[in-house]
């Protein structure tokens, strides 16, 4: 595991011991391969660990060194994350090019891939990698610019389209219409902007697929190289759309995404017990995180009996897709 911060420089309440940071997934070869941040969903409450492992094991098939984000959430919504997720993601791609050799990566072939309101955060370091907020970290000579994006039914906007949990997790109840016009990604889509990969289902009950359409024609707009894909039909949240997926096939190595959700119940718990749901006290009063995976793996589990997961033999070329559109766009000539 990969530590994004040191010492006193990570200070989110709620997080207990939690720290930012990356999951590698990397050749044991010394070739200078492309890299891929993998940035799961989860609405900014949770990292969702079935789009972290699974994703990033089908980038290292292809070649890829790849690395999961577990970045700054908050699912109880005790304090407004603002900026603090997207100064995780802009510290995660100044690592890697800065360790680049080391970690034996192409730092003109970075991209990041991410989903839902993972996809926000990959869209908003996409438009805001410049933005002010980045300037004061300690590698900030570095670029933070990705050299590609992959938004997979991606939370864009904070308007009519907007999944409004998602703002609510970012700015509080109460957000200025300042906050929600900088989160509204389609407006600050600039020639400046990493080409750009979207995918969606039509039927999208969660995030309307408008989001999807606004931020292609904003890169149509401004001449950013984009491609998109809408597929027909299926729910939100279909990560690799395979039997894997659909199967819940969750390591304990993927709950590892967890690590702050599962802080945050331990500090609620300890606090005042009965303002942690009782269907989460298991799962907060696990000694460490393997138990911790293994109380929130029969959640899961639970849900997942009331709510199927179906594959889909169309959705589930999209990593086909886009990594074809990659080799155009990051030419992957070492893989």
């Amino acid at each position: 595991m990969i530590t994004l911060y040191q010492g006193s420089e990570y200070s989110y309440p709620c997080a207990g011991t939690f720290v930012p940071n990356l999951i590698p997934y990397q050749h044991e070869d010394e070739t200078a391969r492309p890299a891929v941040v993998v940035v799961p969903g989860g609405g900014y409450a949770l990292v969702s660990p079935s789009e972290g492992e699974m994703v990033a094991k089908r980038f290292f098939d292809a070649g890829y060194q790849a690395f999961v984000l577990t970045y700054t959430t908050n699912m109880f919504r005790s304090k407004p994350l603002e900026t603090q997720p997207l100064r995780d993601i802009s510290r995660a791609v100044r690592y890697l090019r800065k360790n680049a050799a080391e970690l034996h990566i192409d730092p003109s072939r970075v991209c990041c891939c991410g989903f839902s309101a993972g996809a926000h955060l990959v869209g908003s370091l996409a438009v805001h990698h410049a933005d002010v907020c980045l300037s004061a970290d300690p590698n900030a000579e570095i670029d933070n610019r990705p050299d590609a994006v992959i938004l997979c039914y991606p939370v864009i906007t904070a308007g009519e389209f907007a999944h409004k949990d998602s703002f609510t997790c970012l700015f509080g109840e109460n957000p200025t219409p300042e906050q929600l016009a900088w989160a509204s990604l389609e407006n600050h889509v600039t020639a400046q902007t990493p080409p750009t990969f979207l995918w969606q289902t039509f039927t999208d009950e969660t995030v309307p697929v408008d989001n999807s359409i606004l931020f292609a024609k904003s890169c149509r707009a401004h001449g950013v190289r984009c491609e998109l894909h809408l597929f027909m039909e299926n729910k939100h949240g279909l990560s690799l759309a395979n039997a894997e997926w659909a199967e819940n096939e969750v390591t304990p190595q993927a709950l590892q995404t967890m690590m702050q959700t599962w802080q945050t119940m331990k500090m609620m718990y300890a606090q005042s017990s009965n303002k942690l749901p009782e269907i989460f006290a298991p799962a907060a009063q696990a000694a460490d995180i393997a138990a911790f995976a293994a109380e929130w793996t029969k959640l899961l589990s639970a849900y997942h009996a009331q709510n199927p997961n179906k594959p889909d033999p169309s959705a589930s070329q999209w990593p086909n897709l886009a990594l074809a559109w990659l080799e155009k766009v990051i030419p992957a000539a070492s893989i």
